[in-house]
């Protein structure tokens, strides 16, 4: 190659890497489709972020919000790591631009409940993991209807106490799910949920740690194991609602029984009456005839 060849190649590279630099956002560094922003304490969602970005890197930051219209110029994004920041429950309808999306990390966050719009958008959905948000403490029945292909699922180390069994039984490529650490609350609403954990294909990892933390005769038992003792306490075993519910059925068909027997009566005793009548005066218009 001549020297000027060779001048022109390294200007042309040394105008790629100025261009990178120049569309890459402060304090991250950028490589070929990917920007990474790890611990660089942002405080909010970084500006000029190339729009051909495919891996998103936002881990270990404050980032409090993500806001769905700078969100939606990356169509192209498949992978967002937002683990350790302070994002909280005001996720709804962020991700509307990013149905490309196939992992989501949004673990150690301040998330407090998921709802159907959360991730309604989100169609192409592989992994999510939600894990370690302390104060997350609802999930909708609904709440991941359309992420279908979602195989790997995460919501161990949260402030859930009951999860709806059709949540997860209807997601038909759902592999992993991890729900070690929660706040189980093992009572009859939940049997169908435990009931469908033994019968499942899926893996759970961590399975030592998926124990119940209510009712206190249950504490610490593991949740498939439990299944027979909430199916004996649950199917078998009546409390005193159930006595009391019994006595008030029992007093009301007792109560309705006789009321009819009372009223069957009363009409036996008036046809009775009224035809004794008819057969009386039949037999005094004979006698006067």
């Amino acid at each position: 190659m001549s020297p000027s060849g060779r001048l022109s190649l390294m200007f042309l590279l040394g105008l790629g890497m100025a261009s990178e630099r120049i569309n890459c956002p402060s304090r991250c560094s950028c490589q070929y489709l990917e920007v990474n922003c790890t611990g660089q304490q942002l405080q909010e969602f970084p500006a000029a972020i190339p729009l051909d970005t495919r891996q998103l890197i936002l881990a270990a930051n404050n980032v409090s919000y993500l806001p769905a219209v700078e969100l939606s110029f990356l169509a192209d994004l498949v992978y967002l790591d937002c683990r350790k920041n302070l994002l909280g429950d005001d996720l709804d309808f962020s991700f509307i631009g990013v149905a490309k999306l196939v992992y989501l990390d949004l673990s150690f966050n301040n998330l407090t409940q998921v709802t159907f719009s959360t991730f309604s958008y989100l169609l192409s959905l592989v992994v999510l993991k939600i894990a370690d948000n302390p104060n997350l403490v609802a999930i909708e029945k609904d709440a991941f209807a359309n992420n279908t292909w979602l195989r790997h699922l995460d919501v161990s180390r949260t402030g859930l106490t009951f999860l709806d069994t059709s949540t997860v039984r209807d997601l038909p490529n759902l592999r992993f799910l991890g729900l070690s650490d929660n706040l189980w609350h093992c009572n009859c609403s939940f049997l169908d949920f435990i009931t469908w954990m033994t019968e499942s294909s899926v893996h759970f990892p961590d399975a030592d740690n998926i124990t119940c933390y209510t009712p206190e005769g249950l504490r610490a038992l593991k949740m498939p194991a439990v299944e027979a003792e909430l199916h004996f306490n649950c199917l078998t075993q009546l409390y005193k609602q159930d006595y009391i519910f019994l006595c008030l059925i029992g007093f009301c068909i007792f109560f309705a029984g006789t009321v009819v027997a009372w009223l069957a009566g009363i009409c036996a005793v008036v046809y009775k009456v009224h035809t004794s009548k008819g057969e009386e005066e039949e037999e005094e218009e004979d006698t006067v005839t």
